[in-house]
């Protein structure tokens, strides 16, 4: 399975490093190894490794914390970027694997509200990062059409959207109308968007970490629903401004708290 063309997208620059050692979907012990080099481990300091889906009854995210292995399918997209996921954040995965371990603890028989929230992050979350506080301002007030069109221009410079959900990789492999990301926003400094992408990946994993450890993520309502599609070279369509007034996709709503 060939990685298609839409993986040069502009959103899959944070998993470049990866995908340029990795050209294809590989086998799981490919991952493992990857996953040993990387020196993967737990909050209950387990070492991490990828393996083939186990039928022994213990669930995903319990097997994760007792006994640090991800199941992953062979020549599957969506485990397949859960690991490069796994790879590109591990404090940040490995704190929701622990919040989800903590859940588990308080409720061994249902999921709860939190949990779908995390997941819901863990699935389908980006961060959108930016030095100018006017930019965030128009993903919080729904203002797509200035957001994506009226201020395009400074998007490269002063604004970067890291995908986290290994659910949106798989998706953005073939995009479509309508598609959407959950994001936490975060203002950073003019030298923090100057760094080395590898500094400024650490640096996003740590706060992650430390964030969803806190508690962050608990609540879906909290996340800000950001549309894909705007973003310049996702496709040839939005290079219109006409795009933009398509009110379904781009869709007005109600102001929600910071994340």
């Amino acid at each position: 399975m060939i990685l298609p063309p839409a993986s040069s997208g502009p959103l899959f620059f944070p998993l470049v490093p990866l995908l340029e050692r990795i050209p294809f979907v590989p086998d799981t012990a490919a991952l493992a190894a990857l996953g040993a080099l990387a020196d993967l481990r737990t909050e209950s300091d387990q070492p991490v490794a990828f393996v083939r889906p186990q039928d022994d009854g213990l669930g995903y995210e319990a097997r994760i914390w007792a006994c640090g292995e991800v199941e992953t399918r062979p020549g599957n997209w969506h485990d397949f970027f859960n690991a490069l996921v796994w790879l590109s954040f591990p404090r940040a995965k490995a704190a929701l694997n622990a919040r989800h371990a903590r859940g588990l603890a308080a409720s061994p028989a249902g999921r709860g509200a939190e949990r779908d929230a995390m997941t819901h992050f863990d699935e389908c979350g980006v961060v959108v990062l930016s030095s100018d506080p006017s930019l965030l301002d128009l993903v919080r007030g729904f203002r797509w059409r200035e957001l994506f069109w009226t201020r395009r221009a400074d998007l490269a410079g002063t604004l970067r959207c890291v995908v986290f959900g290994h659910a949106t990789y798989e998706q953005l492999l073939a995009p479509y109308r309508g598609l959407t990301a959950k994001a936490v926003l975060y203002e950073v400094s003019t030298a923090w968007l100057q760094q080395p992408w590898p500094e400024q990946l650490a640096d996003l994993d740590r706060r992650l970490a430390g964030e969803l450890a806190a508690g962050a993520c608990a609540d879906p309502r909290a996340l800000h629903p950001l549309p894909l599609m705007g973003f310049p070279g996702l496709t040839p369509e939005n290079e219109n401004s006409a795009y933009y007034d398509d009110r379904w996709q781009f869709r007005q709503g109600r102001r929600r708290g910071s994340v």
